[in-house]
């Protein structure tokens, strides 16, 4: 069983020439505050903090699979990545990001989830 503790983020994706458009729309006309965006995965996007959850704003790459996704914090990852492999569903792994373990996984519809823990640094 995977234990959830909460909603970590939601990843939205724009068009690459209206990335900065998006940046200032969430900054300026929503009023959230941009946070700090880990450099580590080859492509530009901001991330802004919503309340006790984040936005990510990224492009969408040219590849058949979206970026799109929405992002769980579970207690224990191993344990989450056990029980969705003992039920056929393929675990993908993710680039590292410091302070956060993940892995994502498709569902039956093609929809992108992450799983993340978080670590102690």
């Amino acid at each position: 069983m995977i234990e959830f503790l909460r909603a970590d983020h939601v990843n939205i994706c724009v068009p690459p020439e209206r990335l900065e458009e998006a940046r200032r729309f969430y900054a300026d006309v929503i009023g959230l505050p941009e946070i700090c965006r880990p450099d580590v995965f080859g492509a530009p996007g901001y991330w802004f903090q919503v309340s006790n959850i984040e936005l990510h704003i990224g492009i969408e790459p040219p590849k058949p699979q979206s970026m799109r996704h929405m992002a769980w914090e579970v207690k224990n990852l191993e344990e989450a990545a056990k029980h969705l492999e003992a039920n056929n569903v393929k675990v993908i792994e993710e680039c590292e990001i410091p302070g956060r373990l993940r892995f994502s996984f498709i569902d039956p519809f093609g929809n992108r989830t992450e799983l993340l823990q978080m670590i102690n640094q």
